[in-house]
């Protein structure tokens, strides 16, 4: 590959879920595109949700296991007609393992611009201490 062709920008599209699990409600279910970048302190991942409001993420922990949802709809107004629709409505599906390293209490997510990010601190290590012994 060239040096021409590496900086193009390549669009990818949304992908549908393969298997889901089983749905109750009507439409395609896409996997959200995700960056996860790690520092000592914490982890952070950021989830390509296009069209989501606050209002329709659902983020779920249970038994270690970070789920993320959510659903975007049409914008049409009221009173418009739909003439042309390219864009593909739907949910996002996502899931993570999470690992003893992360502080689970202290999960942070904020959606800005259609992109998740969730703040996942890591638990403190223990400091080495020296323990003075006493006599009873």
């Amino acid at each position: 590959m060239t040096d021409a062709e590496a900086k193009e920008l390549k669009i990818k599209e949304k992908q549908e879920v393969a298997s889901p699990a089983e749905q109750t409600r009507p439409g395609p279910v896409f996997t959200p595109d995700v960056d996860i970048f790690e520092t000592d302190q914490l982890i952070t991942l950021l989830a390509d949700m296009p069209g989501v409001t606050p209002e329709n993420v659902t983020i779920d922990l249970r038994d270690n296991v970070l789920t993320l949802t959510g659903e975007v709809d049409f914008a049409e107004k009221p009173n418009e007609d739909k003439l042309i629709i390219e864009y593909e409505v739907g949910q996002y599906y996502r899931q993570f393992t999470l690992s003893e390293v992360v502080n689970q209490e202290k999960i942070d997510a904020k959606l800005a611009d259609g992109v998740l990010r969730l703040t996942l601190p890591k638990v403190a290590k223990a400091a080495p201490r020296k323990i003075t012994v006493t006599s009873s």
